[in-house]
């Protein structure tokens, strides 16, 4: 099993229920179960910025899916739930993106790990530090080490907390 992080995010219509029923379509995947979340974030949307703000969190997993099988499942979840691709970072339902596949590198047309833009992003290393903080980073940088370098951190707060957000969406089973 290899360790992954995924980012979720919504802008649309019911928020917290698309990130909810993501969460647990994802935790329900043959060859993926989910073993920490980071607490749930709202944030300014980031490209085209004429939208609502986007629910965050950061999720870890462990996987026997090869990434490509495993993005396949994401973007599968994302469709169920009504995402449409438009405009480029412009409003939707959900968002899933794979952000790191342990400690490979893939520069692929229709995937490239790690996330190519996971280190400019607020909204990703806030919560993917909360519950890993000391990850290292293909490239040899930890994740505290680039929140701490980052520059813009404004326009993220969190809005439910992890062990209160793992209940809601998971019942009594927290990880």
């Amino acid at each position: 099993m290899t360790a992954v992080y995924l980012g979720l995010g919504a802008n649309l219509g019911d928020r917290f229920g698309y990130i909810q029923e993501a969460l647990r379509r994802l935790d329900r995947a043959d060859g993926f179960r989910i073993t920490q979340l980071s607490s749930l974030y709202e944030t300014e949307p980031v490209g085209h910025v004429q939208q609502g703000p986007f629910l965050n969190l950061v999720v870890e997993g462990v996987t026997d899916l090869t990434p490509r099988a495993l993005l396949a499942e994401c973007l599968a979840i994302e469709k169920q739930l009504g995402r449409r691709r438009g405009r480029r970072w412009g409003p939707r339902t959900i968002d899933i993106d794979l952000l790191l596949y342990g400690r490979r590198r893939l520069q692929a047309p229709d995937l490239v790990i790690p996330h190519p833009r996971m280190k400019e992003r607020a909204f990703v290393l806030v919560p993917l530090d909360e519950i890993a903080p000391r990850l290292v980073l293909p490239g040899g940088e930890t994740v505290r080490g680039l929140l701490r370098n980052l520059k813009n951190k404004d326009g993220i707060k969190v809005v439910e907390g992890r062990v209160a957000l793992a209940d809601r969406v998971f019942g009594s089973r927290y990880f």
